[in-house]
């Protein structure tokens, strides 16, 4: 059993290392200097929000898409029905000062797809060649003045096709939710970055991707807009290039709420994420592994084997006491950034760093149960709406009705 735990020990203080590194890595990326373009050299850009239903910040976000840094663009909305609460909030707004604002109801409801790709593929079809960029952002994101700016300037080079972003969590609220989602939101963003994965809630790419590949065809059979797109830039010999352009988001969420999320992330990711593999690689090394120390070491206490247990304990609290320093010094590192876009910072007390410690094993039990759910389901169920998942290209639409109150009322505390 010693044995055992020795290697358990090595293995969880070695990935903190490596987790340590990585996080490095990805603040000198975030403070590096990048270049802005100038007004003159930004082209005509389309950005497109999809509407269901009303989040809790969805006026702030469209007040912030009216006001953006940029010569050249167009807001599209799509809005699932004429009905949807969504749709006069968002009349509202644009009739006040916008000229630049098209609102659309979702003409034709796609049954082999995702709500949102039948509203993109409408949106983008309707698009003229005057615009050479296309954003998207969704609408619990509220943006600052130049996020369109600094996510279109990376696509005028050649060989980058798509730019992505993210969004960073306060770790401060009511529920147990929000820490866990601020938690493991964390270890997606560095992954995103590493990886070159797009987030479609943040993002912008060319419109010639559209001319040139079938792309529109792919989101007419699938069950989510990004990740999918890894492979088609790669046959167009393309990048994704990520863009720290941390949107801050401060919607609270409760577990129940947040594990259903998880799931449906975590199936597609399953169906469509070009790197599966290393997701698997992430949940055996950041879930399996601790929680393995902490059940041998209970074991080798129970069995009378002091050292073992010893060992199996003692490397399971530098594990997360190191996790704790290490989100520490990510939001210290991100802070810098996003103060500068919305003039806040976030105090840390003493009780949420405690609650921040305890949520560090909390997050990788939620994450590892949605996981394995996740490889098993093949319904997902979001916003009153329901698909059948029978693989990546092969997505039924099996229950629809337009957003109501009693629907809203179920997502009020998630934002993922």
């Amino acid at each position: 059993m010693i044995d055992m735990a020795i290697f358990l020990s090595k293995s969880l203080l070695g990935w903190l290392a490596i987790q340590m590194f990585l996080a490095v890595v990805f603040l000198f990326y975030l403070y590096s200097k990048k270049n802005i373009l100038p007004d003159d050299q930004l082209p005509k850009t389309a950005v497109i929000v999809c509407l269901r239903g009303v989040d809790p910040f969805l006026s702030n976000c469209l007040r912030s898409l009216l006001y953006q840094n940029y010569p050249q663009y167009d807001l599209k909305l799509v809005v699932d029905s004429y009905d949807d609460a969504a749709w006069k909030i968002a009349t509202d707004i644009s009739q006040q000062v916008a000229t630049n604002v098209q609102i659309s109801p979702l003409r034709m409801l796609r049954y082999n797809c995702s709500l949102k790709c039948s509203s993109l593929v409408q949106a983008i079809s309707e698009l003229d060649d005057s615009y050479s960029f296309v954003a998207l952002i969704d609408a619990d994101m509220v943006p600052h003045a130049n996020w369109l700016r600094e996510l279109v300037t990376p696509l005028t080079h050649p060989k980058v096709g798509v730019t992505t972003g993210s969004r960073w969590y306060i770790p401060t609220g009511n529920y147990w939710g929000t820490m866990v989602r601020y938690q493991g939101n964390i270890s997606n963003v560095v992954q995103m970055f590493l990886f070159g994965i797009p987030w479609g809630g943040n993002l912008a790419l060319k419109t010639e991707i559209f001319r040139e590949t079938a792309l529109l065809d792919k989101w007419g059979q699938a069950l989510n807009e990004d990740k999918l797109l890894c492979k088609v830039l790669k046959k167009q010999k393309m990048q994704v290039k990520f863009v720290p352009s941390l949107i801050l988001n401060r919607e609270e969420c409760d577990l129940p709420s947040l594990f259903s999320c998880l799931e449906r992330q975590l199936l597609s990711s399953r169906l469509y994420h070009p790197l599966w593999s290393a997701v698997i690689g992430d949940v055996v090394s950041s879930i399996l592994v601790p929680t393995l120390a902490i059940l041998l070491g209970l074991v080798a206490f129970l069995s009378g084997e002091s050292d073992a247990a010893a060992l199996c304990f003692s490397s399971f609290a530098i594990y997360t006491i190191g996790l704790l320093f290490l989100m520490l010094g990510l939001e210290k590192g991100v802070e810098g950034v996003i103060s500068s876009q919305v003039q806040t910072n976030t105090k840390i007390s003493a009780i949420a760093l405690l609650k921040m410690l305890i949520a560090i094993p909390l997050t990788q039990w939620v994450y590892g149960l949605a996981f394995l759910s996740s490889l098993r389901a093949s319904t997902v169920n979001w916003r009153g709406v329901s698909y059948e998942v029978k693989g990546p290209w092969n997505i039924r639409l099996i229950k629809y009705h337009p957003y109501q109150l009693s629907t809203q009322s179920d997502d009020s505390k998630l934002s993922l």
